[in-house]
């Protein structure tokens, strides 16, 4: 027969037991649902990295088509802000290649601007010519031969980085000159911090090194960024104001990297030396 004390060890073994039991169903529960939590941030986290190192100062070679795929018939388009641009200037875009840079014919202690006459108002860069003597050697060369005239800045980021790409003139993202140039002025006093300051104008590349072309980019906000695209100009305060109302317009996929809502056109670009 069982004693008194013997039940009473018995029922408190099996408390204890059950007790034990509970515990470990909730850790295992906790345990997956840090799981998923996990599995979610990590997921967003490399989306984010990802855009961010990839996506606004390349020429976009290996970008596809494919962001329709993702999207549930029940989706509906983001909504475009009304453009702020005119009509583009009457003329089409010209297809001109050539296999090797151009020879150096600036004069690398002048200084020169280039003027980019856009449908959303005239954008100024003072070129760094003496920190970037191919660059704009390279610059001057394209706009004398009518290669910017008529084209489209093909993208815009709202998100991260800020900047307007320009300088395609397929507007695809995948076009260029013939020629690369090599990479120059990534030490510039101007990157602090690996920021790419306000007004900033520099190359575009496909991620290697010295594999600029003709695309560029316009920073219209302060935007972090590794040293790796060189800085061959500064826009001025009338262009920056162009390049923000651009900016407000936003862009095509409400994702932060698209197609500028603005018809931004290059009417004409030119090169001066002063």
């Amino acid at each position: 027969m069982v004693s008194q004390e013997q039940r009473r060890r018995q029922l408190a073994r099996e408390k204890f037991l059950r007790q034990q039991q509970r515990r470990t169903s909730a850790r295992r529960k906790a345990r997956m649902r840090n799981s998923v939590i996990a599995s979610v941030l990590g997921v967003v986290v490399i989306g984010s990295v990802a855009l961010y190192t990839t996506g606004v100062l390349k020429n976009d070679d290996d970008k596809k088509a494919s962001a329709g795929s993702d999207v549930t018939p029940s989706a509906s388009a983001p909504s475009k802000a009304p453009d702020p641009c005119e009509k583009a200037a009457k003329g089409s875009v010209k297809k001109l290649s050539w296999k090797k840079e151009p020879a150096i014919t600036i004069d690398k202690s002048a200084k020169y601007t280039m003027k980019l006459a856009t449908t959303c108002g005239d954008i100024g860069v003072g070129l760094k010519t003496s920190a970037a003597p191919h660059t704009v050697n390279s610059f001057n060369f394209l706009a004398a031969q009518g290669y910017f005239d008529h084209t489209k800045c093909h993208r815009l980021t709202t998100n991260g980085i800020y900047v307007l790409q320009c300088g395609d003139p397929t507007g695809t993202g995948s076009g260029g000159p013939g020629y690369t140039i090599p990479d120059e002025n990534l030490k510039d006093k101007s990157l602090k911090g690996n920021v790419y300051p306000a007004g900033t104008v520099a190359m575009a590349n496909t991620g290697q090194q010295h594999t600029g072309g003709s695309q560029f980019f316009l920073v219209y906000q302060d935007s972090q960024l590794p040293p790796s695209y060189t800085p061959f100009g500064t826009v001025d305060a009338a262009g920056l104001k162009v390049l923000k109302k651009i900016a407000a317009a936003g862009e095509s996929t409400g994702q932060g990297d698209g197609a500028p809502n603005a018809t931004v056109v290059i009417d004409k670009a030119t090169v001066t030396k002063s």
